[in-house]
Formats: C-alpha cells, structure tokens, sequence
C-alpha cells in the first residue's frame, strides 16, 4: 500500500461553477494546490476572471450562466475548446430564497429549484462525455455536488425552495450515482454548514456567535471545505460512491435545537 501520494490530483483536470468566491474559490485553491489544472464557472464574468488571475496559472476563468440547460451545454462546449477530457466536476453554483409562507413567489422557486437542482443534472449530462473519457475502472471519473445541511435538517428560515432543492440533489446524488458507477465515473456531494461566505451572510459577519451552536465552536475554514473535496476527487476516495458528506463542525449529528443556516 502506498499513500504518498494518495490525495495529489497531479495531471488531472477538473471544472468547478460557482468558482469565483466562496465555497467554490476554496475547492478550486485546494485542487491547485494538490497539482490539478482548474477552470472555474461564474454568472458574473469579472469576477470569474479576477478570481482565476488571483488563483495562479492552473486556473482559467470560463464565464457562464448555469441556471438554463442551454448555459449547461455551452459551458460544455466552452471546456471542449481547451480539455478533451474532464477528472472533476463540482457542480457548486447555487442560490437561496427566503420569504414568508405567504407572499413567497414563483420566481423565488424557480431561480432556486433550476440552479440548485436542474444545473447539477444538466451539466453533469452535458459533460458526461468528458468524463466518460477521462474515467477508467482504476481512477474513476468524479463529480461532486456541492448540497446542504439544510438538505439534512431545518433551518428557523423561511426558505422552501432552498431547502426542497438541497434535499432533492442529495438524493439525485445517489440516483446519478447509480447510473455513472458503471462508466466509472462516482457521484457523491458535500453538504456544508457554516462557512463565511455571500450566501451565508450569517457566518461571514457574524461568525463568533454563529460558531456558539456549533458543537466544534468555531464555523468552518477553508481547509475544511478544501480538506474534504480533494479527499473525494483524489484516489483517497475512489471507493466513494453516492454518499454525502456534511462538512459542519457537527452540527448535524452532534447537536439539538441549533439554528445555523448553510
């Protein structure tokens, strides 16, 4: 047995959406830093560029909009023009809502619902060939999906269609990986809890408090989100198949009553 190199990605290409900030920018520094060539996917074309100029030369920048199927094939298309082939896809994108019961709208369900849900499958099916290609019974192809604890449990919030969308792609999670393991390609999502970020606003400006209900007593940092997606994308974790894993100081199965948002 040899694990020298166990949790390296040296050589091998991975795409990340939702890569320009946040959870995203911290998997895509943790992949480079293990040896991985990275392009990282952003609505907002800016700062998808400022981002991978800051992460060094084994990042590009590929802007899209990923919340349509049509954006899912052109970013396809757009990784077509530089890699034949794809090791690594995390399909991190995604958006919250929270309104009341009674005035939520529709269009607070459909943003969340198609970019938290529809993305992760129609990127995945857009790119299936890629990693088809890259993917062999010995280093099997990986896409991660980024989900929830609030796929795991309830948050105190008014958000239907943040929660509805996190609990269905943890358990299209295991419907993809059931199919994909035959093409040696494994299908298993991280469910974070509190990370600072622009989507959890809570633990980014007020993390200390946040960190008192949670049984660790801290949020989490950058190695722990980066930690834990090169576990899954390295030959560390080639026997992985469908499963979730929450990333949040055990909150989930370590604590009652809690109130930390994802």
């Amino acid at each position: 047995m040899d694990t020298t190199n166990l949790f390296r990605l040296d050589g091998r290409v991975a795409l990340i959406t939702g890569g320009s900030r946040g959870i995203g920018r911290m998997i895509a520094a943790g992949f480079i830093a293990q040896g991985a060539r990275v392009y990282i996917s952003s609505r907002k074309a800016d700062a998808c560029f400022e981002t991978a100029n800051g992460l060094g030369a084994n990042c590009t920048a590929l802007p899209q909009d990923v919340s349509t199927v049509a954006g899912c094939k052109a970013l396809a298309a757009q990784l077509a023009e530089h890699e034949r082939k794809l090791d690594i896809l995390v399909n991190n994108a995604g958006a919250a809502w929270g309104e009341s019961f009674e005035t939520f709208p529709e269009k607070g369900w459909d943003k969340v619902m198609d970019l938290n849900v529809k993305s992760p499958f129609f990127l995945t099916q857009a790119l299936h060939q890629a990693l088809k290609a890259a993917a062999s019974a010995d280093t099997p192809a990986k896409v991660i999906n980024i989900t929830s604890i609030d796929g795991l449990r309830l948050n105190p919030w008014e958000t239907y269609s943040y929660h509805a969308s996190k609990s269905a792609l943890i358990y299209l999670t295991k419907r993809m990986a059931a199919r994909l393991v035959h093409d040696h390609i494994n299908v298993t999502s991280i469910a974070p809890g509190a990370f600072a970020s622009e989507m959890n606003k809570a633990a980014r400006d007020h993390g200390e408090v946040i960190a008192q209900g949670i049984p660790a007593r801290r949020i989490g940092v950058d190695e722990d989100m980066a930690g834990t997606a090169i576990y899954l994308a390295s030959r560390a974790g080639n026997y992985v198949v469908g499963e979730t894993i929450a990333v949040d100081g055990g909150l989930v199965h370590g604590a009652l009553g809690t109130s930390i948002d994802a």
